[in-house]
């Protein structure tokens, strides 16, 4: 049985440089890249969440450009891969969205460029996620500077850092939803 996966890219609650706890922007590259990687890798939907009226606004505009406007005319399959994207204004409307009623309980994974302690590595998870098919992974990605502490908190899994560098670690999102991606759910 394949496996249920949802992504989540959170702009609200992350933190800036100073720790506090802020909504960021959204980014044109990280909508359409980021649904095209879930396409690409089968993941069943992907959530973009943002309680700002005008960011909303802002990703209905870019959804609708490759869904109906010239966008889906040049290229019909970006089509495809934002058909699979919600906008949620927190984190829980996204997870009810996901379990849509049903009764069950997501595993929340949640990603960090920082080294954290007691994290999964994604070989662990890997297995997790191949042998426990029966409940949906939530995986989400921060802006900013990073995932709040309490969503931190309230994640049932917490993924090892991408890369080794102590000193420098400013991945692009998109680039770590794909490494992420492909590390979970290659066919290798």
């Amino acid at each position: 049985m394949k496996p249920e996966i949802h992504i989540c890219l959170l702009h609200y609650p992350v933190v800036n440089r100073a720790g506090d706890v802020v909504a960021t922007a959204v980014t044109n590259l990280d909508i359409h890249d980021n649904a095209r990687s879930a396409r690409t890798f089968g993941v069943t939907s992907y959530h973009v969440i943002t309680p700002l009226d005008a960011q909303i606004e802002l990703v209905s505009r870019i959804v609708a450009h490759w869904q109906e406007g010239y966008g889906a005319t040049r290229i019909p399959s970006r089509a495809l891969a934002m058909n699979l994207l919600h906008i949620s204004r927190t984190l829980d409307e996204a997870v009810e969205t996901i379990i849509a009623g049903r009764d069950v309980t997501p595993v929340i994974v949640s990603t960090c460029a920082r080294d954290l302690g007691q994290e999964y590595t994604y070989r662990q998870l890997r297995e997790r996620i191949h042998t426990n098919t029966d409940v949906p992974y939530i995986i989400l990605f921060g802006t900013g500077y990073g995932l709040a502490s309490e969503v931190l908190e309230r994640s049932d899994v917490l993924l090892e850092p991408i890369g080794t560098p102590a000193d420098w670690n400013h991945l692009s999102v998109r680039s770590a939803v794909a490494i992420t991606l492909d590390r979970l759910l290659s066919d290798y």
